[in-house]
């Protein structure tokens, strides 16, 4: 069986996590500070705050940056469904950008389109989350300079794109944002079990996040309404979660981390062999802007249906039967139910649904072979029947 995505866990891993099981913190500890320095210099970034999951990192951006109800959040609508979801959970109305046809990211171009139109409306949005979809970069220069003119902020989505670049710059900087997120769930670039991270330049940001993290406590005196009574004093200054990570996952994240270009390069490779074997059949590859360097999280191929009588449910079960198990990332987030009852459209989003309908995740992890790689094409362009795929 072929996962389409899966953790590559190695022996240093599993000694730094013993080492922790052996030590007197198990969670609350030092190893969680040394993740968040180890991530926030590899980004070139000040600030990263370490939380259980992406959807809590989303969750708590939104927060930090002040989102309630009455206000709007946008993102795309290819995304897994956290990414809308965080803006919900603060009380927001969401809406959706519909998506570039050869990056699958969101469109500036479709962006600036709703910002003039909402700007007439009186319906800007307070927070853009543009999602740097299977690792590559959104056009954050564009996006920046439209946040300048509409006054709206940023949270980077990046939960598939550590280790990526954006002009030759790391992807989690903030240089063009006010907040990134990261995820390290096993099938993400390096993982901590479950886990994501919260990065940002600007202080206010981080001390809220910080306390939010951990039910709005804290123990910083200057922070405080009023001086400390003493060295077990704290202070609750505002509503906040249990969304702390354990230091056993904060070690795991450590020893992932030293061996992430290694897995990004990697992850080139294999990109690199799916080109080269798909490069003269019927099949969209995956387009790489020039000014980026993608994480490679995913290879999304879309289908040319128009050539063959195969449906787009056809050639993915065959995939399934045959022990590959491919994926599609995603289903347009305004197709579900919960999402429906607000009265989005499909016809709103017409690259959204053309994408949805013609795309396949197929295997990419740093331990995927050659051979195993050849299989998987194989599978993709043999015929079935008497009839030829592709």
């Amino acid at each position: 069986m072929i996962p389409y995505g899966k953790q590559e866990i190695s022996q240093e891993d599993i000694d730094l996590v013993n080492e922790v099981l052996r030590s007197d913190f198990l969670t609350q500890g030092p190893m969680v500070a040394k993740f968040e320095s180890a991530v926030a210099e590899k980004c070139d970034v000040k600030y990263a705050v370490a939380v259980n999951s992406a959807t809590a990192a989303l969750h708590l951006a939104c927060l930090a940056l002040g989102v309630k109800t009455g206000d709007y959040v946008w993102t795309t609508p290819i995304t897994f469904v956290a990414t809308a979801n965080c803006a919900i959970y603060c009380g927001a109305e969401v809406d959706f950008v519909d998506i570039d046809p050869k990056t699958y990211n969101l469109s500036t171009e479709q962006l600036r389109i709703k910002l003039e139109k909402a700007e007439i409306e009186g319906k800007l949005p307070k927070v853009l989350i543009p999602v740097h979809l299977a690792g590559q970069s959104c056009d954050m220069k564009k996006i920046h300079e439209l946040s300048l003119k509409y006054g709206f902020k940023i949270i980077e989505d990046a939960s598939h794109a550590i280790g990526g670049k954006y002009f030759d710059e790391k992807i989690g900087n903030c240089k063009y944002s006010d907040i990134t997120v990261f995820s390290f769930h096993p099938v993400k670039i390096i993982t901590t079990g479950e886990g994501g991270m919260v990065l940002t330049n600007r202080k206010d940001l981080y001390e809220k996040v910080y306390r939010l993290r951990s039910h709005g406590i804290t123990r910083a005196a200057h922070e405080m309404t009023h001086s400390p009574d003493g060295p077990w004093y704290y202070q609750q200054l505002e509503l906040g979660y249990n969304y702390r990570i354990t230091d056993i996952q904060a070690a795991l994240g450590v020893s992932q981390l030293a061996r992430l270009d290694e897995f990004v390069s990697k992850r080139h490779e294999i990109a690199n062999n799916y080109n080269e074997m798909l490069k003269d059949k019927d099949i969209i590859i995956p387009y790489q802007s020039p000014e980026n360097y993608s994480a490679y999280h995913l290879y999304i191929i879309r289908l040319d249906l128009k050539k063959n009588r195969f449906t787009h449910r056809e050639i993915f079960e065959r995939f399934r039967s045959d022990g590959i198990l491919v994926n599609l990332h995603y289903i347009p987030v305004y197709r579900q139910p919960f999402y429906e009852k607000m009265g989005f459209q499909p016809k709103d989003f017409p690259e959204a649904e053309k994408y949805y309908s013609e795309a396949i995740s197929i295997p990419i992890y740093p331990s995927l072979t050659l051979e195993e790689q050849k299989k998987i094409v194989y599978r993709l362009v043999t015929p079935i029947g008497h009839q030829t795929i592709f």
